[in-house]
């Protein structure tokens, strides 16, 4: 009869434990895989159908109520426009304030009109919504997007008085999250005008997207990746940050979510980082619709 002997048992049942956390963790040896979000996700092709149909039904009914304002210029590309939805017909632009959503899509894909009927939750908050389109990748870099989602903002500011919430998803979490950072393209008068900002499965560090296939298109230097990244800056604008994911996501997005709230915390900055249960990248956005959903009292309380 062969004894196990304990002690040898217990370690071998930790190197377990540790090598299966190392799988699940670090080090990534497929970083394609690490943010394919689309591919860890049930039904992932019908999400941007639903969400475009969706959005479309939304503009028809709040165009029909004089509450929506479409296809706002705010630059000079062909992509550079806004929509703007308020929350009640012909009210005068002094309400609560100003929110902006940044669509994501890896900076490669999708325009305004998937995510319109995400601004409800903050419209039924009184808040004016603002949701741009902005010129994709190859066609302009990353770097190149940022000033053009300043520009939005700037615009849909001059339009709406007031306070101003900032939230995008993914690599809108990442441009909104710029916004802040001390080499902001945003006008000292515009930033100061912003209370919130909240970056929804935010892409905060380019590095690691160098080693992926889509940087093909991205067309991101090594240089170019740190000179993007917030988490590598200092917040220029210290008002409070949230940064949310959806514990259904990839390891690499919950590891960025808590990176960029922890290091911008020894900045006197109010930041939290939140994992909600059961969501993943693609469904994490529904908190959007209900203005008492936890998500939305982060960006508007």
């Amino acid at each position: 009869m062969t004894i196990k002997n304990p002690i040898q048992a217990d370690t071998q049942q930790v190197a377990l434990e540790s090598s299966a956390l190392e799988k699940d963790l670090y080090p990534i040896t497929d970083w394609d895989d690490a943010y394919a979000n689309a591919d860890h996700i049930k039904n992932s092709a019908s999400y941007p159908d639903n969400w475009q149909a969706s959005a479309s039904a939304f503009r028809q009914k709040l165009t029909a109520q004089s509450c929506a304002k479409l296809n706002i210029k705010y630059g000079s590309g062909e992509r550079n426009t806004l929509d703007l939805f308020l929350p009640a017909p012909s009210q005068s632009l002094t309400g609560k304030g100003l929110v902006v959503f940044v669509h994501g899509g890896y900076w490669l894909r999708f325009d305004k009109s998937y995510w319109s009927h995400f601004a409800q939750g903050a419209l039924d908050s009184g808040y004016a919504v603002a949701i741009p389109s902005y010129t994709l990748c190859p066609q302009i870099s990353i770097a190149g997007i940022t000033k053009e989602i300043a520009a939005a903002i700037d615009c849909a500011a001059g339009l709406v008085s007031g306070e101003i919430r900032l939230m995008g998803h993914s690599a809108g979490g990442h441009l909104v999250t710029s916004m802040l950072c001390d080499d902001s393209p945003l006008a000292s008068h515009i930033l100061r005008r912003i209370v919130k900002t909240v970056s929804i499965s935010g892409v905060h560090d380019l590095r690691a997207l160098t080693n992926t296939a889509i940087n093909k298109s991205l067309q991101l230097t090594s240089e170019q990746a740190r000179a993007c990244s917030p988490v590598l800056k200092a917040p220029g604008h210290l008002m409070p940050l949230t940064c949310w994911v959806g514990s259904e996501e990839r390891p690499e997005f919950k590891r960025l979510n808590k990176l960029q709230a922890q290091i911008w915390q020894t900045f006197s900055l109010s930041t939290d980082w939140v994992e909600e249960s059961g969501k993943h990248h693609f469904n994490i956005l529904d908190g959007l619709l209900d203005k008492n959903h936890p998500l939305m009292r982060s960006l508007l309380c």
